[in-house]
Order: structure tokens, then C-alpha cells, then sequence
């Protein structure tokens, strides 16, 4: 028995109300907010925090395959998986696959990992999905996008959900586009693409994945339909004779269309209300289709809240503007500061990796002293090469100094610097995110979170940060 053991997402902590994207156009407005990646994070940034949450509670050790799908990669020639692979801390002969270019990307991911899992190559695999898509300023397609990502974890053991089945189609219909210089997709004439491209393709899949398994909707308690707005989805529903009850709701109202992980993003909120034996079938569109068969087992009620859907939502901030907006997503430059700008050394992030990347201190087993970042002499007993390594990330800390720097030039001035006291006592100096400045304070609660720092030579310089603590859900951050 093959399926899910464990599904998380991640949303951003910012969201732009659609009413302020009307009052910035003079036009109307589809109702409700979409979430928006913060300045210093993108589709790689989001996709290792599902993927920390999915793991969270299942260990690293199994897992010999990590996926990333993704229409918005941070590189084009250069594996985001593998980096992503190094952050989780994942074993190194981990096998890594990146997969772009198709709002299906994450279906085709989760298929070609469940072969895997089914052939015994890999244990445990591992399926991450994220976008930050943007629209033209003005468009549809501005409103309905939203920044998100989720994490699936394939198993055949402690299973939230079994697989029973899938059906594909491929179809080169064009309707959304986006060439490899471009930041902005495309689309052609709207009701001519929904009519015969979504729609078409995602009911003529269905059948067949009905007449090939010899089902019915009504064997379905949830049918997952990622449809690019809602009243196209209203369409094919209709179209299908589906019951109300049997829509999962595809989260417009306070995420918006998150691309290639909006299906498991939806997948996860109907297993949060998932009873033991209900019948899913999820249906994913792009250049085709991906449908798939998933049933809900015991351990699916008792894992409730474990994708952190709920904590994500709650956990938010509104962007004043559409300003502010416009210089998060980079498509409007702000003056740059009167000094040099950041560098990036190759030879000391590869020296440095390990804690960089998996954010690693040591212990001296001699004294005890823990060290951030990894050393080879202790600066407590002078011991040469007598260290513990301990990963930092997934421990809370909490604020020990700061200082709020107005000078340095940031997207979302002012610049938070703070020393972080983590569990165990060791110490790390880093910039704070997703924050009120005004409600930064010593002793302040925070958890770790990896961000992008700067770009230099054409590259992303990432490393973490901390950030008041969301993971446990809550209003606004300090």
C-alpha cells in the first residue's frame, strides 16, 4: 500500500485585498485578499518552509527522493531541488528532480515520485510545490494569483490518504504562456481558453478516469478541481452534476491561484476535514491533465491541523498599498543606498554549507560551549575538532539584542538585525522578517526561516532569518 504520509503547506504572511488592487486601477474587484511573498522570499524560499512542516514530524531519515515543481524556478540552469535537498538536511544520495514549465508540474511530480516508491528505489519521497506568478498591473490574473507552496511526503507506511489511481491526458492547447525572458504571463481571449481549454480538457478527463476505474462522482465524497477562477470552476461543476458538498473550495478568497502548488494546497484542506474511507479525486490542469484517486484513511482525523492551513491564514498582515506591493514583486525600483552593494563568495558558501544551508552549530564535547557557525576550536576550552553537530533550524529562540538600522537600503525599511538566543544556548546573528518594527522587543518569541539575503553575480544569496513565531498560528506578528 502506497500514499501520503504527511501533506503541509506554507502561505505568506502578507496579503494585498483584492479592493486596493480595484482602487489602484479604477476597476472592479473580484472580492476578498491574495497572499503575497514577502520581498526577500520566492518560489525555492516557500518551498523549504512546507517542506519543513511536512517532515516535521517524520524524521529525514527514509527519504531518497526530493521533487520541486515550480513555473517560477529561481534559475534557469541551476537545481533548485538540490539546494532545497542541502536546506532540509535531506541524506545525500537523495535523488533530485526539478519539474517546470506546466501548472501541473506538482501532479506530475507526486507521479513520477509514486513510481519510484512503487519500484523500491526510494523509500520515502518527497514532493514540493510553490509559485509567485505575476500578472499584468490591472489584469485578472494580477487578482486572482496568489504566493503559496505545500509539501507532500510519499510513503507506504502511516498513511493519511492511500492511492487507488490516476489517469492522464496531454493536450497542446495554448491558453497561458510566459517565455524564458519574461516576467508576466500571457493568456489568449478569456472565455475562448476557459470554454475549450480548461474546461474541455478537465471534464474529458474525468470520464475517462471514471470509465477506466468504473466509478462515479457519487462515489467521490470531495472532488479537487484547481480551476483558474471561480466561475469557471462553477462551470464545470455544473457541467458534471457534482453536489455543492462535493466542491472543495479552492481558497480564492484568501490565497488566490498559487499555481503549481494550488493542488495540493486544496488537497490539503479537504484532508483536514477528510473522514476515514472518503474517496478524493483530485484533477489538475496544464497542456493536459493529471487526475488522481486518493482515499482517506483513520490517521487522516487524527493528524488534523498538522498541514498548518489554518495556522498560515490566520497569521497575517495586510499591505498598506499597492505600492508596497509593486516593490515586494520587484517590478518598480526603488532609489538604491550610497554604498557598495553585497558580494557573494562561492568558495566560502561551499566551505560553509553546511551551516549556511541546514543552519548547523556544534557543541564542544569537551565543555559543553555550543558555537554558531560550525568552528574546529572551541572559543570556551580551546578543543580542536571535538564538536557535536546540532541542526538550529527547527528550534524556537528568542530575541536576546537588536538594533533597527534606517540607513541600510531595504525593500521594507527599517533593517531588524538581532542576536537570536536559540535552545541550547547557541547564539546567531541574523536579519528579522515578516515583522512589526514597532513590536520588536527583547525576549520576544521567534523560529527560524529561510529567505533570500540579496542577488549578486546573477545569483541568490539566501540564508535564514528569524521571524515572530506562525507556526502556531495567531493574528498579527509582532
Amino acid at each position: 500500500m502506497i500514499g501520503i504520509k504527511s501533506i503541509a503547506t506554507y502561505v505568506p504572511y502578507f496579503r494585498l485585498n483584492r479592493s486596493e488592487l480595484a482602487r489602484a486601477w479604477k476597476g472592479g474587484s473580484i472580492g476578498g485578499e491574495k497572499a503575497v511573498a514577502n520581498f526577500d522570499e520566492d518560489s525555492l524560499t516557500m518551498a523549504a518552509e512546507a517542506g519543513r512542516y511536512c517532515v516535521r514530524d517524520w524524521g529525514r531519515d527514509q527519504i531518497r527522493g526530493l521533487f520541486f515543481a515550480s513555473t517560477t524556478p529561481p534559475y534557469g540552469e541551476k537545481s533548485s531541488a538540490s539546494i532545497l535537498s542541502a536546506v532540509l538536511d535531506l541524506p545525500k544520495e537523495t535523488f533530485t528532480m526539478d519539474l517546470s514549465d506546466s501548472l501541473r508540474s506538482g501532479t506530475s511530480a507526486f507521479l513520477t515520485a509514486l513510481n519510484g516508491v512503487q519500484q523500491g528505489a526510494m523509500k520515502e519521497a518527497l514532493i514540493l510545490a510553490a509559485d509567485c506568478r505575476l500578472g499584468r498591473a490591472g489584469s485578472e490574473l494580477e487578482q486572482l494569483g496568489g504566493d503559496a507552496s505545500a509539501a507532500v511526503l510519499l510513503s507506504t507506511s502511516n498513511l493519511l490518504a492511500t492511492f487507488e489511481g490516476a489517469y492522464t491526458l496531454s493536450d497542446p492547447f495554448i491558453d497561458f504562456w510566459r517565455q524564458g525572458d519574461e516576467i508576466f504571463i500571457n493568456s489568449w481571449e478569456d472565455r475562448f481558453i476557459k470554454l475549450y481549454g480548461f474546461t474541455r480538457v478537465i471534464i474529458e478527463g474525468i470520464k475517462g478516469l471514471l470509465k477506466k476505474y468504473e466509478l462515479t462522482l457519487a462515489d467521490f465524497a470531495k472532488v479537487i478541481i484547481p480551476a483558474p477562477d471561480a466561475r469557471t470552476l462553477q462551470e464545470v461543476t455544473k457541467q458534471l452534476g457534482l453536489k455543492p458538498n462535493q466542491v472543495q473550495d479552492p481558497l480564492f478568497a484568501n490565497i488566490g491561484h498559487a499555481g503549481a502548488a494550488q493542488a495540493f494546497l486544496m488537497l490539503a484542506a479537504a484532508l483536514e476535514e477528510a473522514k476515514g474511507g472518503d474517496r478524493l479525486l483530485l484533477a489538475n490542469y496544464g497542456d493536459g491533465c493529471d487526475l488522481l484517486i486518493l482515499r482517506a484513511t483513520e490517521q487522516a482525523e487524527q493528524a488534523r491541523g498538522k498541514t498548518y492551513l489554518a495556522n498560515f491564514l490566520s497569521s497575517k498582515n495586510a499591505l498598506e498599498n499597492y505600492e508596497k506591493y509593486l516593490t515586494f514583486k520587484g517590478t518598480v525600483e526603488k532609489e538604491p543606498p550610497r554604498r557598495p552593494a553585497p558580494d557573494t563568495s562561492l568558495p566560502v558558501l561551499w566551505r560553509d554549507r553546511k551551516s549556511v544551508l541546514a543552519l548547523y552549530g556544534g557543541k564542544c564535547q569537551k565543555c559543553g560551549t555550543p558555537h554558531y557557525p560550525l568552528q574546529r576550536v572551541c572559543f570556551g576550552c580551546k578543543a580542536k575538532d571535538q564538536f557535536a553537530e546540532v541542526r538550529l533550524a527547527d528550534k524556537k529562540g528568542e530575541v536576546y539584542t537588536f538594533t533597527k538600522d534606517n540607513l541600510y537600503g531595504v525593500v521594507d525599511p527599517p533593517l531588524v538585525m538581532t542576536v537570536v538566543e536559540i535552545e541550547g544556548g547557541y547564539r546567531i546573528y541574523c536579519q528579522m522578517t515578516d515583522r512589526d518594527p514597532e513590536k520588536v522587543k527583547v525576549g520576544m518569541p521567534v523560529e527560524m526561516t529561510f529567505r533570500k539575503l540579496h542577488e549578486a553575480r546573477g545569483l541568490n544569496n539566501y540564508f535564514w532569518k528569524c521571524r515572530p513565531v506562525r507556526s502556531e498560528g495567531g493574528g498579527k506578528n509582532g
